[in-house]
């Protein structure tokens, strides 16, 4: 797990190798063990190391390959390189180090784009072919790890953060409004843009191939495709299951330093652990919990502290927790989003406290992200998409639910200063863009929550691994996750949806702003999603966690927002000078916060939303003197 950066030069100037150093150094959190830079001509490569396999100078980079063809700067881990190794030592290679660096290099230089399928793992990279003069930027199947890019006056500038991109001499952070369109819709962004404008974030399962003098190439090399034609009973199914599972968890202790566990006290990170622990002697898990002090109701049991302690007991781990307040959003915000850099699918502080503790005793944890995005963790989303007249009524009903900040309708008003601008931004035509198929695939109501579950691992699953990368990477930590092996996801989208949810006849609304009585009313009735995998980890976990209601990892802020942290989000909102009222209308924004702080609406999502715009607006333009929108 590192961190890389370059430029290439596409009008044939020379790259400075003093401008990639000062791109690696706005991201030295990433790799503080180690650096390099590697420059030629127009190409310049930079890299910082968290060194996890094989910590000896080997594993230094940018590292090329023997014949000095090739050269790259990768971040990431390979958790099937010892089998790739010894297929490529049949092949002919021959090998120096014992990192999964290398590998990646000699399956390049064997197979080329067709090596990338082949990785069973978590990577971003950029290599370089000295040969050809062809630089090719590549991201993993999911998403795990991050690479943003920009092309502008005559080059390209990449690196596993924006903040690398912005040390370029010559560049300056601005605010692309359209983008802002789409995060206010949807609090995440489903196209490739962020909220700095003409900077990208490379999709998952994407290849760039950049060449001075040609036009940019992109290949897509793989796609989610949930579908059902798993065969067996339920039984064999669950077998088939456990043992990909297993096998994920054990793939992915693979390193030379000590590897921890998140112990949020849910089903999924529980089974993770229990899996785990008897493989690693002494392990270390960690828990985040909150005061509950001033919540009320169903937030009251968003403290999983003691089922996260019982299971460390039953598992042996050598135990962590800690304790979030009301206050703690505010003390880690100017860090968050200077680190988070653009928002992302809900309250993300509690992720960056739980990093921060982890990272105090090690560099590599386990998470249990990606279980609930493949089998089917959220019913309550899909069964409104079961009823439908035709393909477009199916979207036309998703896509309201997924208007998480602001409805359609809210937008003229809240983004006045800019809506000239902006206008032509069609939020809905970017939900539509992101299913791959087309309507005549949908025949029966098991297509449609297929469907659903396309969506949500390209967008709501993509938005959650950005997260946990960043917030991880900013206390050098690797955070991996084991759902997310190449081979448990394959089964899981071939699963018959009946393995994944109950009755399909049952339609549920819940508000995503409230996670509470709906959703465990709606649970403890029909003890419904993920119906197979839970039946596969409750071997592993105590029943007083495989029969709990699904609790999210969130803090109690509908509470907190209404009494420690009002006088925050008044201080914060209710300044004049505030930067989002550069481009948010103040009197329409209020007219929404103030439903929440009087009770009238829960907007959680929204108020959290705009505390961390303001926060952003200053980490990147006010303080930078780049405040204006362009």
């Amino acid at each position: 797990m590192c961190g890389i950066a370059g430029i290439l030069q596409l009008d044939g100037a020379p790259a400075s190798a003093a401008a990639v150093q000062r791109m690696t150094d706005a991201i030295a959190h990433r790799g503080p063990d180690g650096e390099g830079v590697w420059v030629e001509g127009a190409v310049g490569l930079g890299h910082r190391r968290l060194a996890i396999i094989d910590l000896s100078e080997a594993g230094r980079q940018p590292m090329a390959t023997a014949d000095g063809r090739f050269v790259v700067s990768y971040n990431g881990e390979i958790y099937n390189f010892r089998e790739l190794r010894t297929e490529l030592q049949a092949l002919g290679h021959r090998f120096r180090t014992r990192t999964d660096t290398e590998v990646v290099l000699a399956a390049f230089a064997e197979w080329g784009l067709a090596a990338l399928p082949r990785f069973n793992g978590m990577f971003a990279f950029a290599l370089y072919d000295r040969a050809e003069r062809r630089l090719t930027l590549a991201r993993d199947r999911f998403g795990i790890k991050p690479l943003y890019w920009m092309a502008e006056a005559g080059r390209v500038l990449f690196g596993s953060e924006v903040k690398a991109i912005l040390a370029a001499p010559g560049t300056a952070a601005a605010l692309d409004a359209e983008a802002l369109v789409e995060y206010l819709t949807f609090q995440n962004f489903f196209t490739d843009r962020t909220l700095f404008r003409g900077i990208r974030l490379l999709p998952p399962a994407t290849a760039l191939t950049l060449t001075p003098g040609r036009p940019v190439e992109r290949t897509t090399w793989w796609d989610f495709d949930f579908r059902e034609d798993e065969a067996g009973d339920d039984a064999a199914l669950a077998e088939a299951c456990d043992r990909l599972f297993r096998q994920a968890v054990s793939r992915q202790l693979v390193a030379d330093v000590p590897v921890g566990a998140y112990l949020s006290g849910g089903i999924d990170s529980g089974a993770i652990t229990a899996v785990a622990a008897p493989q690693i002697p002494g392990m270390r898990s960690f828990t985040v919990g909150f005061d509950l002090n001033s919540a009320s109701g169903l937030e009251l049991g968003f403290d999983e502290r003691a089922k996260a302690e019982y299971m460390s007991y039953l598992f042996g781990t050598e135990h962590y927790q800690m304790v979030l307040k009301a206050g703690d959003m505010e003390r880690a915000m100017p860090a968050l989003a200077w680190h988070l850099e653009e928002p992302r699918v809900g309250q993300s502080y509690p992720n960056y406290y739980a990093a921060k503790l982890a990272s105090r005793f090690g560099k590599v944890v386990l998470a249990g992200t990606g279980g609930d995005e493949v089998f089917g963790g959220y019913p309550w989303r899909y069964y409104r998409a079961v009823v439908n007249d035709d393909f477009g009524h199916y979207v036309e009903k998703y896509y309201a639910f997924w208007q998480r900040l602001l409805a359609e309708e809210e937008l003229p008003r809240v983004l006045a200063p800019v809506w000239p601008e902006v206008r032509h931004v069609a939020p809905r035509e970017i939900f539509a863009g992101v299913f791959r198929r087309h309507a005549e695939a949908m025949t029966r109501p098991e297509d449609y929550v297929n469907h659903s579950l396309y969506f949500e691992a390209k967008t709501f699953l993509h938005g959650l691994l950005v997260v946990e990368d960043k917030l991880a990477m900013a206390h050098g930590l690797e955070a991996r996750v084991p759902f997310l092996d190449n081979d448990l996801v394959e089964f899981g989208m071939r699963l018959p949806v009946r393995c994944k949810l109950g009755s399909l006849a049952e339609v549920v609304r819940i508000d995503e702003n409230t996670p509470g009585s709906k959703r465990a009313a709606f649970f403890e009735r029909t003890r419904d999603g993920k119906k197979l995998l839970r039946e596969v980890l409750q071997r592993y976990v105590p029943e007083r966690v495989s029969q709990a209601v699904k609790q999210g990892f969130s803090a109690p802020d509908a509470s907190w927002f209404r009494g420690e942290s009002i006088a925050y989000v008044r201080r914060v909102l209710h300044d004049r000078k505030a930067a989002i009222y550069d481009v948010l209308d103040r009197a329409a924004v209020l007219a929404l916060v103030d439903e929440h702080l009087e009770g009238r609406r829960n907007r959680r999502l929204l108020v959290w939303s705009l505390l961390y715009l303001e926060a952003f607006m200053r980490a990147f333009l006010v303080d930078t003197g780049q405040r204006r929108v362009a």
